[in-house]
């Protein structure tokens, strides 16, 4: 009302100067029209996710790391062009690769920005780089050798690694024998001797140089390749996903079906706590039954369980998805649903669901899962079903988490880097 007397009294020229000078001000506290969510490649994700596919043809990257400062570091399990670790760098803060580092020549799977460095493994070891006051890593050519020594028998040699706030490293040790059996007999070796040095997640000092095999210590047992590993600084724990057996009917016909060769045993996620023992190999987690069961190889039919005792996964997931990675998500770009939730890469695919070749996530709420599963990101194979001769074209492996909350997710097939943000 005010408003409307004053410009009763003032020249037409002068209104017009104040109704426009309104006009302004009220253009200028116009709230901004919502961002829509942009996604220029084939993958799938819920409503309101952009992806970016921010790299290529980038060779094997495995697991994935952000550091403080935004730059991202990849490890490869095959060299390219001489070097193992990759470095993309936004020197302008504008959401644009302009730069891109290698360096190392130590071929691997983890690799984690930790404090003052960043830690990466190669399949028989650890080592890290010290980063200056930028959390740029001062000297790329002299890694510190934290771990060296660790078997590597060529199969499932991955050394994918976690480390906590009190200076303990985590590192997981996999099984090159499926099921630990005899070679002569494919019987169930008794006792398992695979377990004495693999087949379980051991652990280190995250900052004691020249460590080897034998300064460290068993954590957990009966894992046969727990390549998804991560410490849960919310509870306190760690979390592991390891992968499955195989070769139930290819070993025991007269046992299992083609189509139980297909669908079981589950791949698994586990909070571990010391001393924990998975069950691996005289056992194996039937997610149809929601029971362990006893391996054929130790007398099991499908149906027997073992009188030994032995920990329960959280979630139980379809045969041969591969868990490559697991992420406990605590940015607050993405909806709340996600917080403290955990999002899982699978490298393969179900014959079960026939589905695969995707990112999962699992919803947590006070540590523990409180709800199903579901698929987050999907469609990595990218496989046109009116093409008959359409092939493959990536696997997501590995995961990370930047400072501002977006996922990033490495592909170790088609050598790709997909940033997912909301």
């Amino acid at each position: 009302m005010k408003t409307t007397k004053i410009i009763k009294k003032l020249p037409h020229y002068t209104s017009i100067l104040f109704i426009a000078a309104i006009l302004i001000q009220c253009k200028s506290e116009t709230k901004e029209v919502a961002k829509k969510p942009i996604n220029d490649t084939f993958l799938k994700t819920p409503e309101g996710f952009s992806v970016e596919e921010i790299g290529k043809e980038l060779g094997n990257v495995r697991h994935l790391t952000v550091a403080k400062n935004g730059d991202i570091y990849a490890n490869r399990s095959v060299l390219k062009d001489g070097n193992s670790i990759l470095l993309l760098k936004d020197n302008n803060q504008d959401g644009i690769i302009d730069e891109q580092k290698t360096f190392s020549e130590l071929p691997g799977t983890g690799i984690l920005a930790k404090d003052e460095y960043l830690y990466t493994s190669s399949n028989s070891g650890v080592y890290r780089y010290k980063f200056n006051a930028n959390n740029e890593i001062i000297d790329t050519d002299n890694p510190e050798k934290i771990i060296d020594g660790l078997i590597d028998m060529g199969r499932d040699n991955a050394k994918p690694f976690a480390i906590d706030n009190n200076d303990n490293l985590y590192i997981t040790i996999g099984s090159w024998n499926d099921a630990c059996r005899d070679q002569e007999g494919e019987k169930g070796m008794i006792p398992c001797t695979v377990l004495d040095s693999a087949g379980g997640i051991w652990k280190f000092s995250a900052s004691k140089p020249n460590q080897t095999y034998a300064d460290g210590s068993r954590y957990a047992t009966g894992l046969k390749n727990a390549v998804g590993i991560a410490w849960n600084f919310k509870t306190n724990t760690l979390f592991a996903t390891d992968h499955g057996r195989g070769g139930l009917s290819n070993y025991y016909p007269d046992i299992f079906s083609a189509k139980q060769n297909d669908e079981l045993p589950s791949e698994t996620l586990y909070e571990l706590k010391e001393n924990d023992d998975a069950g691996w190999p005289s056992t194996y987690y039937d997610h149809q039954k929601n029971k362990r069961v006893l391996a054929p190889e130790y007398g099991g039919d499908g149906e027997k369980t073992s009188e030994e005792k032995f920990i329960e996964p959280l979630v139980g997931f379809p045969a041969h998805l591969g868990p490559n990675d697991v992420l406990f998500y605590t940015g607050d770009m993405f909806p709340e649903k996600y917080k403290n939730g955990v999002f899982i890469a699978f490298h393969n695919q179900s014959k079960e669901i026939e589905k695969g070749f995707f990112v999962a996530f699992v919803p947590f709420k006070n540590g523990k899962p409180s709800g199903e599963w579901e698929i987050f990101l999907d469609n990595f194979a990218g496989i046109d079903p009116t093409k008959p001769d359409d092939t493959l074209k990536h696997r997501p492996c590995g995961l990370a988490q930047g400072p501002d909350g977006a996922l990033y997710v490495a592909d170790d097939f088609g050598g790709s880097i997909f940033k997912i943000t909301y």
